[in-house]
């Protein structure tokens, strides 16, 4: 049976350079399918769909809310075909009931154990509406090695570089973020993957370089410590969300080729300037996650924070402004004041203002939006901090033993000057 995958589009973040990670979710996904199924990828950032090429039954993987009505139509035009269609992802599960509109079927919660079913399903002609899993969780040992062979690999490069491959070493969170729908998605209870499986899968990435796409490391301490003594030999570099502020996770985690973090800078104290400074003590690198639009953010305490990022040296920078996504409290906070004005899920891309601020107007707050991205890179460009980026990783690798001249030929002709 053909089965087609589809990742649709969706806009980058207004301001920040056109690149593409090879997505997560559908690999992961189709490490649950039956042996059975012929498994076709098309990610829609980088290719086209063509409607016309016969297939069996399609798949519509979607991770983000400004993904979803792009997905939508997809579904309908191949459901006017009378293709079923399937949905599947984040984004179908926060926006579930909308979903089911355009779908033959809504898979909600994770597929490890579960696509025997719906497959046998849809043979039978008794495909489920919906597949509601999402209180029913597999256990995390079921977790299998991500397909990536569905990938077409020389796709994702930025100016011939090739992007890191996306890997998770655990699922749920134990926080409960005011912006974040992880706590609804994944639930709050740390499910760490057996080590020894992760770092297995991580072993087996051909690339020298992997994005560990989990919430936060910082979860538990000696799950940490574990993972990273695990990890040094296989002398990859690798980016992440937090690590925990601790000399031993941190000096462990720089032993285990951590490159770069993304940090959340969310005030200009002194606990965030230290916070920094121990990465760089460390040889991390840091890209400061920086929301605008709290309930306390006026536009001088905005500015401010925008020149605190200067004076702590930031690697790069990634501003986003406050988005109300469904199943966050954000969203309920906001929607029960009645200071939602957008419920029009394509303006839900992180760069655009959907509510009524509450110390400013949203028009002032889409200005400050604008200022924060061209007042941190007007002296260096996020190209150029980019380039500096790879030049540290480039130089780690050599020490390392593991560079590859080939890279350094290709990062040099990429941003017109030599990595070393």
């Amino acid at each position: 049976m053909k089965f087609r995958l589809i990742y649709p589009r969706w806009p980058k973040l207004t301001g920040q350079n056109e690149f593409h990670l090879p997505p997560h979710g559908p690999v992961v996904f189709a490490a649950a399918l039956p042996e059975d199924v012929d498994v076709e990828f098309i990610d829609e950032n980088l290719e086209t769909i063509c409607f016309d090429d016969p297939v069996d039954f399609v798949g519509i993987s979607v991770m983000l809310t400004s993904q979803v009505k792009r997905g939508w139509q997809i579904a309908d035009m191949y459901r006017q075909q009378s293709v079923k269609v399937i949905f599947g992802g984040i984004g179908a599960m926060l926006h579930a009931r909308e979903t089911q509109l355009h779908a033959d079927s809504v898979f909600l919660g994770e597929a490890e154990g579960r696509m025997e079913q719906v497959f046998d399903d849809f043979k039978n002609c008794r495909l489920q509406s919906v597949y509601d899993f999402q209180e029913k969780r597999p256990p995390i040992e079921s977790v299998g090695t991500a397909r990536r062979d569905i990938l077409n690999r020389d796709l994702y490069n930025y100016k011939g570089i090739q992007m890191p491959d996306l890997v998770h070493a655990s699922r749920g969170c134990r926080f409960n973020c005011y912006p974040c729908a992880v706590a609804f998605l994944g639930g709050r209870q740390f499910r760490p993957r057996p080590i020894d499986k992760a770092v297995e899968e991580m072993a087996g990435i051909n690339n020298n370089r992997m994005f560990i796409v989990d919430n936060s490391l910082a979860q538990d301490t000696q799950w940490e410590k574990d993972l990273f003594k695990e990890m040094i030999p296989l002398k990859k570099k690798w980016c992440s969300h937090p690590i925990e502020d601790n000399p031993q996770v941190l000096d462990l985690a720089a032993q285990a080729g951590a490159w770069y973090v993304y940090q959340a800078v969310f005030d200009t104290s002194d606990h965030i300037r230290d916070r920094i400074k121990r990465y760089h003590d460390h040889g991390i690198a840091v890209e400061g996650t920086i929301l605008l639009g709290l309930d306390r953010h006026t536009e001088d305490g905005i500015k401010k924070l925008i020149d605190f990022l200067s004076e702590i040296e930031l690697d790069l920078a990634e501003f986003t402004v406050l988005t109300p996504f469904p199943h966050t409290q954000a969203y309920d906070k906001l929607h029960k004041q009645k200071r939602i004005f957008s419920y029009n899920w394509d303006n839900y891309s992180a760069d655009q203002v959907v509510y009524h601020p509450k110390n400013m107007s949203a028009a002032k707050l889409q200005a400050l939006f604008h200022y924060a991205w061209e007042t941190f890179y007007k002296d260096e460009s996020q190209e150029l901090k980019m380039f500096k980026l790879l030049h540290q990783a480039a130089l780690q690798e050599k020490a390392a033993g593991v560079y590859r001249p080939r890279l350094r030929k290709l990062a040099s002709r990429a941003f017109g000057r030599p990595i070393f």
